[in-house]
C-alpha cells in the first residue's frame, strides 16, 4: 500500500519561501508521476506535477515561475519549492501519485491513485 507523507508547511510572510516534501512509502515510485494540489474552499487545484523521469514538468499559471517542482527518486521524494509567495497561496498543499507509467502529467484530481494527508501553508500579508 503506497502511503505519501507531506511536510514542511507553515507560516510565513509575503514574499516569503518554503519548501515542501513529499515522502513515498509501499510502491514504485520511481514509476510515478507526482504532483502538488492544493485545496481552498470546496475544490482542489492542481499546483504543479512531474513525470516519473523528471523530464516533464507542468505548472498552473498562477505559481508558475515562483514554484518549482523536483524529485529525488533515492530518497522516494518529491518536492515543492515555494518563493515569492502570496497570500493566495495560502492553503492545505497535498501531494499525489499517479501509477500510470507515463510522461503525461495530468491536472485533474481524478487522474491521480494515492494521496498524503496535506500540510497547511500560510502566507500573511
Amino acid at each position: 500500500q503506497v502511503q505519501l507523507v507531506e511536510s514542511g508547511g507553515g507560516l510565513v510572510q509575503a514574499g516569503g519561501s518554503l519548501r515542501l516534501s513529499c515522502a513515498a512509502s509501499g510502491g514504485t515510485f520511481r514509476r510515478y508521476t507526482m504532483g502538488w494540489f492544493r485545496r481552498t474552499p470546496g475544490k482542489d487545484w492542481f499546483v504543479a506535477g512531474i513525470d516519473w523521469s523528471g523530464g516533464t514538468t507542468s505548472y498552473a499559471s498562477s505559481v508558475k515561475g515562483r514554484f518549482t517542482i523536483s524529485r529525488d527518486d533515492a530518497k522516494n521524494t518529491v518536492y515543492l519549492q515555494m518563493n515569492s509567495l502570496e497570500p493566495e497561496d495560502t492553503a492545505v498543499y497535498y501531494c499525489a501519485a499517479d501509477r500510470r507509467y507515463t510522461h503525461a502529467v495530468l491536472m485533474d484530481v481524478s487522474e491521480y491513485d494515492y494521496w498524503g494527508q496535506g500540510t497547511q501553508v500560510t502566507v500573511s500579508s
